[in-house]
């Protein structure tokens, strides 16, 4: 048997093997066999880590740099990215199981990231603070917060990446970046840039693991600032909670149950192909995924016709194939989990239209594979519309006016992101004003920008990523006061 590719951790500018000396394996969920050795971290390597990072932030060449030399840094490492783009989504592909279509486009995206905020990085500004105090000069500076862990959920681990290493790094923050252990591939290949890039050592460091063993320690390691994460709510939930112990500034993206709603002036055509491109695409494995579609009465069974004609002819196979439309579920348990809450749709009622099980199909090998499911007449008090599936599992709600639509929509813990059709221009604003959601998209579906902000309300999440506000999440202001006085006033009167 020819032997497996073995990863190193990266930690302060080095490759070095894992205290424990253990090693998991990474599996290909397109046949469901491992192809690679990912580093097993502990809590020892966790502490290496974040000393590494934090020497990096507070001696060496890191803390001597302009920000405009930090801007230019990060765009030479955009510049590498743009370069490997499809050698990296390859492994990516091979690590999730997610097309290699839409794979080779984010990478391929994932550059200007880095160029946009090495852009920002010289253009954060203090202020000139008109003061009340006649013999007072007060202004104020925004500085790095220190040592920030990143962590990424296994769907789209390097856009993931970009979205907190961009903004942090142009900050001036020094990072520990803990990715998935089903996806931590990539990671570690695109660390192999930072250092071409020659970011200082320290810089950046990538230790993985599973979560209890290394990322638990990271986050509550004394010397972590931040934590920026992209996950389960639940899991969300306990790094908020660790983190608190120590009063560290927290970003938390985390799921969702977004509604995709058709009113029944909307283009029929367009609504179904956003329908299909909210749940179907990327196999459901989105955190923003359409997974309640609300069709108001009116236009309910013209339009799950249509759907359900479309759907039927999605082509499930191998995802490094670009005429691939739908691939494997990621991970064992996300397989096992999506087809659990398939039965339990189906004992609360729901009327299973399409699939409702595993893909037996030749074209899908041994991998994970769930065929596209959608269930008809679901109430939104079922679980399947109020859980978050992640998977290619739909949920059809009827509404009868704008109203009943918005409540519907917001009748949930969730609120990262809904979806609008109509053709009204007054209602695709009064509708987008009134849902509860971070993102709203009118007429499309998964439209993402380095330049426009993403987070969640509710149980979504915390904090803002991407656009220019996401630099602030990094960032702590500090406010001096410069005395004029001649002489120092009463010393027990507060001035």
């Amino acid at each position: 048997m020819a032997q497996l590719p073995k990863y190193q951790m990266h930690v302060g500018g080095t490759w070095v093997d894992p205290l424990s000396g253990e090693w998991l394996e990474t599996d290909n969920p397109f046949n469901g066999k491992p192809w690679a050795l990912i580093p097993r971290g502990n809590a020892d390597d966790a502490n290496r880590a974040v000393a590494a990072a934090k020497d990096a932030f507070d001696n060496g060449e890191w803390p001597r740099l302009t920000a405009t030399e930090r801007g230019n840094l990060l765009r030479r490492l955009g510049d590498l990215i743009a370069r490997d783009a499809d050698r990296l989504a390859a492994t990516e592909v091979q690590d999730n199981g997610k097309l290699i279509a839409e794979m080779r486009g984010q990478l391929r995206y994932v550059p200007q990231w880095y160029y946009y905020f090495g852009g920002l990085a010289d253009k954060v500004e203090g202020a000139v603070i008109p003061s009340d105090k006649p013999d007072m000069f007060n202004y104020t500076r925004h500085e790095p917060l220190g040592v920030v862990v990143a962590i990424t959920a296994w769907n789209s681990p390097l856009l993931l990446t970009a979205y907190k290493l961009a903004p942090a790094l142009a900050a001036g923050n020094t990072v520990v970046l803990k990715p998935s252990e089903y996806t931590s591939a990539s990671a570690l290949e695109f660390v192999k840039l930072v250092d071409e890039a020659e970011f200082p050592p320290g810089v950046v460091n990538v230790a993985t693991g599973y979560g209890r063993e290394v990322g638990e320690a990271l986050i509550s390691h004394p010397d972590v600032a931040k934590v920026a994460f992209t996950g389960g709510s639940v899991t969300g939930r306990h790094v908020y909670e660790t983190a608190a112990g120590g009063l560290k500034r927290v970003t938390l993206e985390l799921g969702g149950k977004s509604p995709n709603i058709v009113f029944e002036d909307a283009d029929i055509e367009d609504a179904v192909k956003g329908a299909i491109s909210g749940i179907f695409a990327a196999s459901g494995q989105t955190c923003v995924a359409g997974s309640r579609l609300l069709l108001q009465e009116d236009i309910h069974d013209e339009f799950v016709e249509r759907l359900l004609r479309t759907a039927k002819t999605a082509r499930l196979g191998d995802p490094m194939d670009m005429d691939t439309q739908v691939g494997p579920v990621t991970t064992p348990p996300q397989f096992d989990k999506v087809l659990s809450y398939i039965s339990i749709a189906k004992e609360e009622g729901a009327n299973c239209l399409l699939g409702g099980r595993a893909a037996q199909r030749p074209e899908c090998g041994d991998g994970w594979f769930v065929e596209p499911t959608i269930f008809d007449d679901v109430s939104n008090d079922m679980r399947i519309a109020q859980e978050e599936v992640f998977g290619p599992v739909l949920s059809i709600i009827r509404f009868r006016d704008d109203d009943e639509a918005v409540a519907i929509a917001n009748d949930v813990m969730y609120g990262l992101a809904a979806g609008v059709w109509t053709q009204n221009v007054r209602r695709s604003i009064t509708v987008a004003d009134r849902l509860q959601a971070g993102t709203v998209w009118v007429n499309t579906y998964r439209a993402v920008s380095f330049m426009s902000p993403f987070g969640g309300y509710k149980m979504s999440g915390i904090g803002r990523e991407n656009g220019a506000d996401a630099i602030r999440e990094y960032l702590q202001t500090k406010s001096v006061w410069i005395s004029t006085a001649s002489e120092v006033p009463n010393p027990f009167v507060l001035r």
